[in-house]
């Protein structure tokens, strides 16, 4: 493990250095909950980078994490417990008088949460009360950002979504969400929390290792030379958003829910605005795999949202926000991570 670790390392800090330099993180206590998921190992990876002193709220081994290195982890103070365990949570923020929270855990894979909805609404709705609950009580904290999802909207006939669309989450997962993003806006209007809440697109990038979903799946195949399964029928257009592109937008949201009250409680949006079906999404990273493989399309998945994008306005208006890689390069890094891994395996 710790090879392949070290042979990842190199695809993962292109572009750090602009993080590095900004002052605002450099020596600020932060916790992340989730630390062990894809946006919270890429999470870590930025804010380690900038200089910040990360704490993370782990159940089970940390190290079976693939994202972070040895190194990476040793400068990680890592605190053993549930984000349903207040007790866990309240010696995670009060042992290093934590300023910024980054509440990014949650069960995000759908077809688990189908099957059996229990765990993953107990993960996604207690756990959110649970950590916020914490956050409520721990004076040092100025500033929170909670993870939510698109999939908290649900499916409407307007798109693409803005931040003023009902939350109508339907399924599992999505009503998960929903109820989460709920209770993220109560404790931020009731109790006055420096809270905002991000919802992005359907995230991809190395260290994805659910190989049921389209991006790590397709390029798995594509590299063995076996045709890439498609669960669906292929025609569900969904807003993909490269993972490290979600870790700067989380990191610059929480820069700025701590300093303007005009955005507590607020919802933001970041996508990149491409809305694209499975079909033409996973033939788009076979040409830039130089593929000529034809997709297996099963037509077999259930209970998801046919049509569903966002749109990224009230981010670039309010928070001057942009994306800093383009789709093709997400995907161009995505394709890089995995060939290394793979190669490594």
């Amino acid at each position: 493990m710790g090879e392949r670790l070290a042979a990842l390392e190199n695809l993962a800090v292109t572009a750090l250095a602009s993080d590095a330099a900004s002052a605002h993180w450099s020596g600020r206590p932060v916790l992340v909950t989730g630390a062990t998921g894809l946006l919270g190992g890429w999470l870590v990876r930025r804010l380690l980078a900038a200089g910040a002193t990360v704490a993370a709220l782990v159940r089970g081994d940390p190290h079976t994490s693939i994202l972070l290195s040895e190194d990476e982890w040793r400068r990680v103070r890592i605190v053993p417990g549930d984000l349903r365990d207040r007790d866990a949570v309240a010696r995670a923020l009060l042992a290093d008088d934590v300023d910024t929270v980054f509440h990014v855990a949650a069960q995000a894979i759908v077809g688990e949460a189908n099957r059996d909805p229990e765990p993953t609404l107990d993960t996604n709705i207690r756990g959110t009360w649970t950590v916020l609950e914490a956050v409520r009580h721990a004076p040092s904290v100025k500033a929170v950002v909670n993870a939510s999802s698109d999939k908290a909207y649900g499916d409407h006939e307007v798109l693409p979504y803005d931040e003023r669309a009902a939350l109508r989450g339907a399924h599992p997962y999505d009503a998960s969400k929903a109820c989460a993003d709920l209770l993220a806006r109560m404790y931020a209007v009731t109790f006055g929390m420096p809270l905002a809440t991000t919802r992005c697109g359907n995230f991809f990038g190395g260290g994805d290792l659910n190989w049921n979903r389209i991006v790590p799946g397709t390029i798995r195949s594509a590299i063995r030379g076996e045709r890439p399964l498609i669960r669906s029928d292929g025609s569900l257009i969904r807003d993909y958003f490269y993972i490290e592109d979600g870790a700067i937008a989380t990191m610059e949201l929480a820069r700025a829910v701590r300093d303007r009250d005009d955005i507590r409680g607020e919802a933001f949006n970041f996508s990149y605005e491409m809305p694209l079906d499975v079909l033409t999404f996973s033939r788009r990273i076979l040409a830039r795999m130089g593929s000529a493989l034809t997709l297996d399309v099963r037509g077999e998945a259930h209970h998801e949202i046919q049509r569903q994008w966002l749109t990224a306005a009230k981010a670039r208006r309010l928070l001057d926000w942009s994306p800093r890689f383009t789709m093709d390069d997400g995907i161009d890094r995505s394709i890089a991570w995995y060939r290394s891994y793979l190669s490594h395996g």
